[in-house]
């Protein structure tokens, strides 16, 4: 299944969720009638090896989204891996950064 092309232009929304490595800044951009094309994920930390796995899965993440993937897949597959130091964000445990996207994009789906 070939991923559809990307829009010029998009609208999405981005959440600020703490993690261990740091303020992690959650992208979601929207097709026209609201179904999540592309998610992009940026630590406040600039550089590093966190950064460049989180930036390599939100480009697996889109790439998945735009063939068809459904978004809760991502929520089931990375929700709740653990890294060697979790952290808490607004009374809930953050136990890593994939874990984050996860909840990030859970809270997505609950507003859709």
């Amino acid at each position: 299944m070939k991923a559809e092309s990307r829009p010029k232009v998009l609208e999405g929304h981005t959440h600020k969720i703490s993690t261990s490595c740091g303020n992690l800044y959650v992208t979601i951009n929207l097709f026209p009638d609201n179904r999540p094309f592309e998610v992009f994920a940026k630590l406040g930390k600039a550089g590093g090896c966190s950064a460049a796995t989180t930036e390599a899965l939100t480009r697996c993440i889109s790439v998945g989204l735009r063939s068809g993937v459904d978004l809760g897949e991502y929520v089931h597959t990375l929700e709740n891996i653990g890294c060697i130091s979790p952290t808490f964000s607004d009374g809930e445990k953050i136990n890593s950064c994939p874990d984050a996207i996860a909840k990030v994009l859970k809270i997505y789906l609950k507003e859709e």
